[in-house]
């Protein structure tokens, strides 16, 4: 093969190479990191019961790089656990930092620790996380305007299984 006849088959590989490249960086850029404006829906004052006792959780409007909640769970007039919950915006998407306290707000966790969990993906209103770990996930999803459910998921062999851990309806 000579230089000109090496040339002309180069020049269209390259051509197709550098299309299949451009097409990659268009598809790329375009992907959207993920943001608290996607669980903005758990906004809101909710109510449910768990464990035979009220379950009561409220989630405040996203506002700059975090959407604050918690949850008060009672048995018998008295409170069994706090739970706060922290969406913090970071260049990968949201994460959920989960602390646990008991009555006389007794960490359950040490000081410095706290539960946390990474985005996977976000659909219309539901959005699923994973524990640092890898051992649980969670999805947060608001199945109706009046009802926001959490569900946690353990692997069973290969795929996850979930089931709701807590269901709420909305405060009016």
């Amino acid at each position: 093969m000579n230089l000109s006849t090496r040339f002309r088959f180069v020049q269209p590989v390259s051509f197709f190479f550098a299309i299949l490249l451009f097409i990659g960086t268009v598809g790329h850029s375009q992907t959207k990191t993920a943001s608290l404006a996607d669980v903005a829906f758990m906004q809101g004052h909710w109510l449910g019961t768990f464990n035979g006792g009220p379950i009561e959780a409220f989630w405040a409007a996203p506002a700059g790089d975090n959407l604050t909640g918690f949850m008060r769970m009672m048995k018998d007039e008295k409170v069994t656990m706090y739970e706060m919950l922290i969406f913090e915006q970071t260049a990968n998407g949201p994460i959920v930092l989960v602390k646990h306290f008991k009555p006389g707000l007794i960490a359950v966790e040490e000081k410095e620790i706290s539960d946390r969990y990474s985005f996977i993906e976000a659909k219309k209103n539901q959005a699923l996380f994973e524990k640092q770990d890898g051992s649980i996930r969670i999805i947060y999803e608001k199945r109706s305007e009046n009802q926001l459910v959490i569900q946690r998921g353990k692997k069973e062999g290969e795929k996850w299984v979930f089931a709701d851990l807590f269901v709420f309806n909305r405060v009016k």
